[in-house]
């Protein structure tokens, strides 16, 4: 397409882009990401873009004039509008353009905004219709709900000093439950949508960042200006236990009934909805109360939070906790193999039609109401660090339903992706697969 260039709509160009600010930058423009190279941008003046940056910038908004029509003033309002996490660099930059081709365009680009600005960065009136584009997103997908945290760990070598400064080493690393959840699903290879809520931080930006480039969709999660990014400190002594640990997890309030009501069509059409009980008891009633036919897999996160699901156990496919978390909800002490037996028809008697109960070392009991239960050993490997693995466990006996495995198929499998994770410094692995899984497996029993 031969065009002339409107020289002064280029001077206007290059004059907006130079006021942008870092956040901005590193939140709104994802095509100037390739100059992002630290606090600043590299060769920024005052924390804004240089001349070579607001120039390459423009080359980009004139060859996106050209190729779809549209005025340069309309290409860099849509440009501020994507958020990060949508890109995927060309190839997320052509979708949108090639539909803003084709939107009608008014006076000022408020219309063409309105079609194709992610409302991800406000939470708030998401355009929802149950779909996704073609790709990795296509087809039924498993929704999970609940907590994302930026996990922040220190430990010694020594043992440790109260009331004083410790030599140690501290890690931060993309934690909740979840999202790790979500994390290991996609890496099986599952279509996952997470809903979390994050705070407008750095925190937040990096952990929607990292789970998005992990294989989940995060654009129906909720970015919150004035909120605080949950996080967990933990600190650890030289034999790796935790000493001590706070968490900050306030933000999940936000996730409300009304924040919630968008998204039923995502609910709705899930093959499965994974759901911790970081949520709190107002978006469970909602979510109980309007995931139609979907089946709901519950992870109990701890002993105090798991209480929030007794209204909603009869709705529950499966409920996965340990002993703590059994005890909490039926309310009696657990000391030997009879009472994990009995814990588990307790939570059948409660509703609950799968209870998988996680034993540690010891591997776990399952029991599927009126069909099937038993023991399994978990599987031999090297622990690096059991961060993760119970959310590994959750992700695999998910992975085994959409796939139509009953619970004793899908046990043995679940404990390969535990055993794995187990194997990683990090709370993921970031080496998870099928493959990986089934190979951990075989090694673990050859024959």
């Amino acid at each position: 397409m031969g065009m002339a260039i409107d020289s002064k709509a280029g001077v206007m160009i290059l004059v907006h882009v130079k006021t942008l600010s870092d956040e901005q930058l590193l939140t709104q423009l994802p095509v100037l990401g390739l100059f992002y190279g630290g606090e600043t941008p590299v060769g920024s003046r005052n924390g804004h873009l240089n001349d070579a940056q607001a120039a390459v910038f423009i080359m980009v908004v004139i060859m996106l004039w050209a190729i779809t029509g549209a005025p340069p003033h309309t290409v860099v309002t849509v440009m501020m509008g994507l958020g990060w996490e949508r890109h995927n660099m060309v190839s997320s930059i052509t979708r949108p353009f090639g539909a803003l081709a084709q939107a009608p365009l008014r006076s000022g680009a408020s219309t063409t905004m309105r079609t194709m600005q992610s409302k991800h960065h406000t939470g708030t009136d998401p355009a929802i219709d149950g779909t996704l584009p073609d790709g990795r997103f296509g087809g039924r997908s498993v929704l999970v709900l609940g907590g994302a945290n930026m996990d922040i760990s220190g430990s010694t070598t020594q043992p440790l000093v109260l009331s004083d400064s410790n030599p140690g080493r501290i890690c931060c690393a993309p934690g909740g439950v979840a999202r790790n959840v979500a994390e290991n699903l996609a890496r099986l290879g599952n279509t996952t949508r997470l809903l979390t809520a994050v705070g407008d931080d750095l925190y937040g930006r990096s952990l929607l960042d990292s789970t998005r480039h992990a294989g989940v969709d995060v654009r129906g999660s909720w970015v919150l200006a004035g909120e605080t990014t949950s996080t967990y400190l933990s600190l650890h002594g030289p034999d790796g236990d935790m000493a001590v640990a706070v968490n900050d997890m306030g933000i999940l309030e936000c996730i409300t009934p009304d924040r919630l009501a968008p998204y039923a069509p995502w609910v709705q059409q899930a093959a499965a909805l994974v759901v911790d009980c970081n949520v709190n008891a107002q978006a469970l009633e909602w979510l109980f109360a309007n995931r139609g036919s979907t089946p709901v897999f519950v992870d109990a996160v701890s002993a105090f939070k798991c209480e929030r699901m007794l209204p909603w156990l009869a709705h529950v496919h499966l409920l996965k906790v340990n002993r703590l978390e059994a005890q909490a909800l039926c309310q009696f002490g657990i000391h030997d193999d009879a009472d994990i037996e009995r814990a588990a028809q307790c939570l059948h008697a409660l509703g609950v039609e799968q209870v998988v109960l996680s034993l540690g070392d010891r591997g776990v009991y399952w029991s599927d109401r009126g069909v099937d239960q038993g023991w399994h050993g978990a599987l031999p490997c090297s622990v690096v660090n059991a961060t993760g693995a119970g959310d590994a466990l959750m992700a695999g006996l998910v992975h085994a339903f959409v796939a139509q495995q009953d619970l004793r198929a899908a046990i043995p499998f679940a404990l390969g992706c535990a055993a794995l994770t187990l194997t990683s410094a990090q709370a993921n692995h970031p080496g998870l697969s099928v493959a990986a899984v089934t190979q951990c497996m075989h090694n673990a029993n050859p024959l």
